[in-house]
Parts: C-alpha cells; structure tokens; sequence
C-alpha cells in the first residue's frame, strides 16, 4: 500500500485547488467571432448603455473575490498574502462545491487600510460580491465598513459574519434542545476580535439581554484600550461583572469560545448554570474538550472540529449567503439578512430530529446553502436592497 501523500505533497501534485474553464465553445472562427472580436462589441455597447446589463451579459452575477492581506490566515497568523493563497484557493473551491458560487483569490500586498481599501474598490466591477477574509481586527472593520459604503456588490468579512451566523444557529437549536430562551439566557463571550464582536453583536440583534464579553486580560469594560471593544462594553455585562473568565462564567447559560486553547476548566464548566451550552472553537485545540465540558455538566457542546459532534463551520453559511444575494443582484448585505440566514439554518433540521449532538446539519448535507441563499434573497427583496 502506497503512503499518503501529506498536504504539501498533494497541493504540489494539485498545482492549485482552482483553474478558469471556459463555459462557451471556442473551436472555429464563428465561435472566436462571437466570443471575441467583433462580436463582443454588441455586449459591450449595451452595458454601456445600461450598467446593470454588466450583470446580465458576463459571469459577473455568479463570481465572488475572496480578498486578503495575509494578516490572520487560520490559526497561522501574519503569514502575508503570497502564504495565504492556499487558504484562498480553498474557499474559492468551497464557494464551487457547495453552492455552485466562482471565485477567485486577490491576496493583496499592504497593510495599509487605504491601499486595501482602494485597490478592492477598482476591482469591484469585475465581481458579483467581495468576500474578506483573514484579514487582521481592528483593520478589518474599517476595511469592511469603507468598502459598504464604496461598493454597489455585497462585501461581506466571513471571519466575522459567517461564524456570527452559523454560532447564532448553533445556540437558537442548542436553547430548543435545552428549554432555554434566548431572551432570558446569560451568554459569555471569550475572544474580543472580529469574530467574537461579529458574535456579539448578532446576538445582541437577536434579542440576548444578558451578555459578557471577554478578551485576554478579562471582561471587556469602558476602559478597554480598544474603541471597539469600548463600544461593545457600553452594550453588554448589564450586571456589572468584574474580573476575568471564571468570574464571568458563574451562573451562565452558555460559553462561545473564538480565543484560545485551554482557557476553560471543567470547575468553569461546573459553575455555569444547568444544562449549560458550551461552544469552544478555538482551532485546532479548543477552549475546552467535549468530554470534560460534558463531564462537568454541558448539556450541549459544539467545536470547530470536524471529528466532534455539532461542528460549528463557516462552510454552512458562506456560500449560501452569496448565492442568496447575487441572485436578486443584492447591493449589499443587511443584518437582517444575516438574522434571515442563521434563523433558516437553524430551521433546516426539524424540530423532531433536533438532539444535544445534532443542532446542526453536516457541511455536506444537501440543501444547505439552497435554504440559506433563499432566506437572503427574501430577506433582501423586504430590505429593499436587491435590484431584481
């Protein structure tokens, strides 16, 4: 029996995860007439004329750039763009495989907020979306917000909405399984970047009073050296809790860990309320392992893992969101929308089917990202943002 090849060996067999194919015939004159010149000219003319024919006459409706800096690529770091293009490369391959989305990586080199920020803007007309991604918080936040009000496409960061969204959809199953009510529960929050704000901030949308956010040093408060994590004290820990993880964790309902491994004790565990949530998806080692969470009392436990039960993936929301927009040709894409596509993902297992170790369906369950990209265009019809 052969070995098996490591993933060096294999990226280096594969030379690239993605290639361009042509979807129209080029093998006589009559069809490099028509393709190209001079045939080409007529549809140039009519979006001339009519820029939203741009959406009609090219791949434009259906392609997606996935844009980096190379900043915060994985759990890998500030590995710079060039390093990054492996990751690029498999999100474009995930937009293909599960939702029938192209894309193509733009691994940018700068750091600098206007350099990214202009450099995404000239390329926009090329694309039917923009998905950021690993791209360093703070930065990330300011890019993604010039870019909304630049763009006329959806610009949508994955690190922070897609895990807001699919996190979301693990807890609305996660409070069914338990009896809890999102309205009444005490969320805490470990991990103050962009996913954990993104988290936060949707949660808060979707009706939780009561939540606690943490960063390394311990719950987050108007004197954190950060503005937006200064912003985000102002509208959560309404009791006025002090102190770090363990202080915040006493009495409960549920952990959502994007930090760091080991952060989190069993006796944490103990001390949370009973039937306690614990999402820890931190990669590849999470804030907690499954079996000691649930030795000390969670009821419900999901990781980013894909070898434990109730993964909580990005791969279930992303391509779905923008297959969803770029069908009503959406200009952008709204916090409704993003509460659109966690409530029917949450929705896509049947309440009768729903267990402590299924509230969420598996990445390559079909249909995923159908019900997501449907949710959205509702969604996106009501808010007035699409254009069909």
């Amino acid at each position: 029996m052969s070995e098996k090849l490591s993933p060096v060996q294999l990226h280096k067999q594969w030379k690239g995860k993605i290639e361009v194919v042509s979807r129209v015939p080029v093998s006589s004159t009559e069809d490099l007439s028509v393709a190209y010149t001079p045939g080409v000219a007529e549809p140039c003319l009519e979006i001339n004329k009519d820029y939203d024919k741009s959406f009609e006459l090219t791949r434009r409706n259906n392609l997606v750039a996935v844009v980096t800096d190379g900043t915060a690529v994985l759990g890998l770091g500030d590995i710079g763009p060039a390093a990054a293009m492996p990751v690029m490369e498999g999100k474009c391959a995930l937009f293909k495989t599960f939702a029938d989305v192209d894309a193509f990586p733009i691994c940018i080199d700068s750091k600098d907020v206007d350099t990214i920020v202009n450099t995404v803007a000239l390329i926009s007309k090329s694309f039917g979306g923009i998905n950021l991604e690993d791209i360093a918080a703070p930065r990330c936040f300011e890019i993604e917000r010039r870019l909304k009000e630049i763009c006329d496409i959806p610009v949508f960061h994955d690190d922070q909405h897609g895990t807001a969204i699919v996190a979301s959809a693990a807890l609305i199953n996660a409070c069914k399984v338990t009896g809890k009510r999102l309205s009444e529960i005490t969320v805490v929050v470990n991990g103050a970047g962009a996913a954990g704000m993104a988290i936060s901030e949707l949660l808060l949308s979707l009706g939780i009073k009561d939540l606690i956010v943490c960063d390394s040093k311990g719950i987050i408060s108007s004197e954190s050296s950060n503005e937006a994590k200064r912003q985000m004290a102002l509208k959560t820990n309404k009791n006025g809790v002090f102190g770090n993880l363990s202080n915040a964790l006493r009495g409960a309902d549920v952990f959502i860990g994007v930090s760091a491994p080991n952060v989190v004790t069993g006796e944490m565990v103990q001390s949370m309320n009973k039937d306690a949530i614990v999402f820890a998806m931190a990669n590849p080692i999470p804030e907690i392992m499954p079996g000691v969470a649930k030795e000390n009392g969670a009821a419900v436990v999901g990781t980013g893992r894909s070898d434990f039960e109730n993964q909580i993936n990005n791969v279930l929301v992303f391509p779905g969101i923008f297959k969803g927009a770029m069908s009503v040709r959406a200009k952008d894409i709204t916090e409704n929308m993003k509460r659109a596509a966690a409530f029917a993902l949450a929705d896509f297992i049947p309440e009768d089917k729903l267990s402590a170790g299924y509230v969420l369906p598996a990445p390559f369950e079909p249909g995923v990202a159908d019900c997501i990209a449907a949710a959205v265009a509702e969604c996106a019809k009501k808010d007035g943002t699409a254009r069909i």
